[in-house]
C-alpha cells in the first residue's frame, strides 16, 4: 500500500514538468493529497495539497504561480503542474494521502500524512 510519484527527470531552468502520484492498494478519493520535496542535506518541506474533491488547494509560497496541484479522482491519480523552473527546485519529489480527520489546515505538515512512497528525482540545470 503506497503512493507512487512518478515524472521527474532532468530540464533546464525555465522549463516544465508534470508530476503524477497514482495510488497502489489504497483509495485516495475521499483525502486531502499533498506534495512536499526533499533536497540532499535538507529537511523535507511542503509544495503542495489538494482537498478530496480538488475545490482546496494550498502551495508553498517558494512555487506559488509556477506549481499547480490537480486531481482526477476516477483514475486515482494527483498532478502536479511546474512550469518555470528554477535550480532550487531540485530535489526528489513525494506525494502522500493525509491522514483521516486531519484538518486541512494542517495540509503543511508531514506527520499528518501516511502511505508515503517513493519519490521522483527532478533535477533543474542552470
Amino acid at each position: 500500500v503506497q503512493l507512487q510519484a512518478f515524472g521527474g527527470g532532468l530540464v533546464q531552468a525555465g522549463g516544465s514538468l508534470r508530476l503524477s502520484c497514482v495510488a497502489f492498494g489504497v483509495s485516495f478519493s475521499r483525502n486531502t493529497v499533498g506534495w512536499f520535496r526533499q533536497a540532499p542535506g535538507k529537511e523535507r518541506e511542503f509544495v503542495a495539497a489538494i482537498s478530496w474533491s480538488g475545490a482546496s488547494t494550498v502551495h508553498a509560497d517558494s512555487v506559488k504561480g509556477r506549481f499547480t496541484i490537480s486531481r482526477d479522482n476516477a483514475k486515482n491519480t494527483v498532478y502536479l503542474q511546474m512550469n518555470s523552473l528554477k535550480p532550487e527546485d531540485t530535489a526528489a519529489y513525494y506525494c502522500a494521502r493525509q491522514v483521516p480527520g486531519a484538518p486541512f489546515a494542517r495540509v503543511a505538515t508531514t506527520s499528518f500524512y501516511h502511505y508515503w512512497g517513493q519519490g521522483t528525482q527532478v533535477t533543474v540545470s542552470s
